[in-house]
């Protein structure tokens, strides 16, 4: 048995209620853009492509009854997260008002008990099998964000319940 944990993960495919695809969603439709607290709650973000390559790496190589932590080295304020995708797209998809989607952030109510900082020691998967991550989070998160602007109708189906549809027709 092996066991692996990691860190938030981020990418093609993710369901726009987490924080990229809603920031991307909210941004592109004008809406508030919520942060919340003081934005400064930290994350550690792993690209879903580097995720599937270390849960590989340790299914090749990992130790029997060991568990694995996995991470992007990549710890990130949220405020920053959502600032970065702002900036990606004021230069992919600029507002039709010029006005930079910064101006959209409202921070509302943090929930009670939220950790400030979620982070993990990647340190023992890296130096027992070598992995680390191939995607910086800048990369990562600039080809988030062109798949999320390339698939606005998968995301579409997701909003609105209809991928749901799709599958019951698809087992049928």
């Amino acid at each position: 048995m092996l066991t692996t944990n990691c860190s938030n993960n981020y990418g093609p495919f993710q369901f726009p209620e987490k924080l990229i695809p809603l920031v991307i969603q909210k941004a592109l439709a004008g809406e508030p853009l919520p942060v919340y607290g003081d934005g400064r709650n930290v994350r550690d973000w792993l690209y879903v492509k580097d995720h599937v390559a270390a849960i590989r790496r340790v299914l090749e190589a990992g130790r029997a009854g060991e568990t694995y932590n996995v991470g992007g080295d990549a710890e990130r304020q949220n405020i920053e997260v959502v600032k970065a995708i702002c900036a990606l797209l004021d230069q992919r998809r600029p507002r039709a008002d010029g006005q930079p989607r910064e101006s959209q952030i409202t921070f509302v109510k943090d929930r009670p008990g939220h950790d400030r900082r979620y982070a993990i020691d990647a340190g023992k998967l890296q130096a027992e099998l070598g992995w680390r991550p191939s995607v910086s989070f800048e990369q990562g998160l600039a080809a988030t964000v062109d798949w999320y602007l390339a698939n606005t109708a998968w995301v579409a189906r997701v909003l609105d319940g209809s991928y749901r549809l799709e599958r019951i027709g698809q087992e049928a």
